[in-house]
């Protein structure tokens, strides 16, 4: 097969969670622990850093390569799902694997895949895995895809894990209660290897403190010790504890990533203290070359000016409430949203977070899991939100573009199928 045919194949014969939703998630780890077995492996052949969470962990996972690759290590990523290319997820220091190797791991493992059958997110981790093993990185920074307990990714035996939050997303397969999640998530916690937890939740402290004393694993609240401070665009980041302070001008912006910065300082500065060598002018590159060292894209990523084009793939209650805030930040006349979802989750909390003074063009993502554009809007103007259905989202983007002026706003998201379809991006 050439690298179409393979591409087909995965996506056709394998069960993939971004298309068919919960049917294609297995709650189990027996698959990846066999492909990796017959792989030799590969896991126990890298260091390794595991990143959970419900949102930013793609965020934080991109910044410690972004680090990790300007203080001179050859460094691994893993993250899923991608945006335009299924190789975005598997690179090493931001080069993408290239095509011929994917190609050539399918052809060489094509009865191990039909042995064990796995789904899509099974084969890719023991692929990204192998390839790691071979291009004989420093270290890998692996995102987890959905969990964290069960995940595929959890065969890992990490050098420090990170949590970055807890929200409410894929109840039906992680638990209804934030608790229920959390626990779920704290499942990458390992043995006495120290865990980093995003952001401190009252309710969360005792399931994550009990996870981590049962584990005699460390556990670190990053806001217990750091403060950050904007100032003229500036970020000054500052810990009394450590006498550190220093000041940075992110490339990844928007206001929700403060809170994901202080995540990655603090994970960097534990691969330090276990023997890195990592300055902190590599911090400070890290943090200011993220998106061209790495590649990261659709985190409020502005796309053109006049009128300004801004997209995101916040997709959950959280995210999408992050993602509102910063809107206000920024000064346009009017506000025109591009917008799409899935159609497996509950809509109206999200919905009702979106402001109603914004003209929304409504988009069907082409993915079999995105709801109807008709049917999105229908659902848009029981909440007071006025716009028009659009179709596809080229021409919603297309529609928007011919409504606004230049000092008009035009945002896009909803779904990080919605950003994928960005033709610029």
């Amino acid at each position: 097969m050439n690298y179409k045919e393979t591409l087909d194949f995965l996506y056709q014969q394998l069960p993939m969670f971004q298309r068919q939703g919960a049917t294609a998630f297995k709650k189990d780890l027996t698959n990846t622990l066999n492909l990796c077995d017959a792989l030799g492996n590969p896991q126990e052949k890298f260091k390794s850093v595991h990143i959970a969470g419900t949102n930013g962990k793609g965020s934080c996972s991109h910044m410690i390569a972004a680090v990790m690759q300007s203080a001179g290590f050859k460094v691994g990523l893993y993250t899923s799902p991608h945006l335009k290319s299924f190789r975005e997820r598997i690179k090493v220091n931001g080069q993408e694997i290239a095509e011929q190797d994917v190609v050539d791991f399918v052809a060489k493992h094509q009865d191990m895949i039909e042995d064990v059958s796995p789904s899509f997110f099974e084969l890719t981790v023991a692929m990204a895995f192998d390839y790691f093993a071979q291009e004989a990185v420093d270290i890998a920074i692996v995102e987890v895809g959905l969990g964290g307990r069960l995940d595929s990714t959890n065969v890992l035996s990490p050098m420090a894990t990170m949590i970055t939050n807890i929200g409410l997303d894929h109840q039906g397969m992680l638990g209804e209660t934030l608790e229920e999640i959390a626990a779920e998530k704290a499942g990458i916690i390992k043995k006495e290897v120290p865990v980093i937890i995003g952001r401190k939740q009252e309710a969360l402290i005792p399931v994550f403190e009990k996870i981590a004393e049962e584990k005699n694993a460390g556990l670190v609240y990053p806001s217990d010790y750091w403060q950050l401070k904007e100032q003229g665009g500036l970020y000054v980041i500052s810990s009394e504890q450590d006498g550190i302070s220093f000041a940075v001008a992110p490339q990844l912006k928007g206001s929700y990533q403060k809170e994901n910065i202080l995540a990655v300082l603090e994970m960097v500065l534990s691969l330090k203290s276990m023997g890195w060598h990592i300055e902190l002018g590599d911090i400070v590159a890290g943090l200011e070359e993220v998106v061209s060292l790495t590649g990261l894209k659709g985190r409020w990523q502005v796309l053109a000016e006049s009128p300004k084009i801004i997209c995101d793939t916040g997709h959950n209650i959280d995210g999408v409430t992050a993602v509102m805030e910063q809107l206000k930040t920024e000064q346009f006349e009017r506000l025109f949203i591009v917008w799409g979802m899935v159609n497996d989750k509950d809509l109206s909390p999200i919905l009702s977070l979106l402001p109603q003074s914004a003209t929304y063009l409504f988009s069907q993502a082409q993915v079999p899991r995105a709801m109807a554009s008709s049917e999105l809007l229908a659902m848009a103007e029981k909440q007071g939100l006025k716009g028009q259905d659009c179709g596809t989202v080229a021409q919603a983007i297309e529609q928007a573009k011919a409504m606004a002026t230049e000092k008009d706003l035009i945002f896009i998201g909803g779904s990080t199928f919605v950003v994928a379809e960005i033709e610029q991006l």
